[in-house]
This record gives structure tokens, C-alpha cells and sequence, in this order.
């Protein structure tokens, strides 16, 4: 996998609004939001894509869902609710080819989405 906009800032090459980071996520604010709360959550483990998971990489999958609750609730959102998504190459919505979740808040989601 080639350098990405997210490896960079994982790197800090590029700064970003970070909301989270422990050893294996990251999470920060997205720079074009779609909600008011609008969080990009990664592994900085290099992955392109859902399509390219391994079983290896099932607790770092978890991790992701965890760290997403974490978030919610320090940002206040996790009672009204909120919605977490992973785009899968570029007819599902994915622009930027490091696996990363979405975490969407602080209004009412419709659906279906997209």
C-alpha cells in the first residue's frame, strides 16, 4: 500500500484535529464534515481497504468499534445516537484507500443512506 493523506498524518507529517489515539487507532476530526459530529477513526496499521482484512486483523477491527464508543461518549453523542460506516473502494464512497470508519453525529441520519 502506497503512502496515503492518512498515513501522514499518522506520521504528523500533515496536522490534524485528533479526538483520539491510542497504540493501533486514531481518530480526528474530518476536515470536509457531513454532520456536525463528523470523526474519521483508522488503524495506523497499513490497510487499503475492508477487502483486504485478514482474520489476523479481527481484534484490530474491534478496536476501531471501541474506540468509536469511546468517542461518542466523551463527545456527547453516545445517548441521542449516532452512526458508524467503512466505505469498501470507490463504488462504496472510498477516497482515500487506508481503511478508516466514520463516525456521524449530532443529527438525524437518514436512510437508506447514500
Amino acid at each position: 500500500m502506497g503512502e496515503t493523506v492518512f498515513s501522514k498524518i499518522i506520521a504528523r507529517e500533515i496536522p490534524a484535529d485528533i479526538v483520539y489515539e491510542d497504540e493501533q487507532v486514531l481518530a480526528f476530526r474530518d476536515i470536509d464534515p457531513q454532520a456536525p459530529v463528523h470523526i474519521v477513526i483508522i488503524p495506523k496499521k497499513p490497510i487499503a481497504t475492508l477487502n483486504d482484512l485478514t482474520p489476523a486483523d479481527a481484534e484490530l477491527v474491534g478496536r476501531l468499534y471501541l474506540a468509536a464508543k469511546q468517542i461518542a461518549g466523551e463527545l456527547g453523542v453516545a445517548e441521542s445516537g449516532y452512526r458508524t460506516l467503512i466505505n469498501c473502494n470507490r463504488d462504496g464512497g472510498q477516497d482515500v484507500f487506508h481503511l478508516h470508519m466514520h463516525l456521524l453525529a449530532g443529527r438525524m441520519m437518514g436512510w437508506p443512506p447514500g
